[in-house]
């Protein structure tokens, strides 16, 4: 069962390997994914750690649930 991660408890890897391993992105965390980018400035692993999984999203990869 699939189990939305906090953004307040979590980091960006934590949140991209549970989205890796579940196959699906919440709306609680595409939320937390935005506001990395605009609370502060992300590194350039943040970007790219993003990147993979808006590839991935768009591949069909990963789901998007309401």
């Amino acid at each position: 069962m699939f189990t939305p991660i906090t953004p307040s408890a979590t980091t960006l890897s934590e949140l991209a390997a549970q989205v890796w391993n579940s196959g699906k992105i919440s709306s609680q965390d595409r939320q937390f994914l935005r506001s990395l980018f605009t609370e502060h400035l992300p590194s350039e692993e943040e970007i790219a750690a993003v990147d993979r999984l808006l590839h991935a999203i768009r591949r069909g990869w990963i789901q998007m649930l309401e």
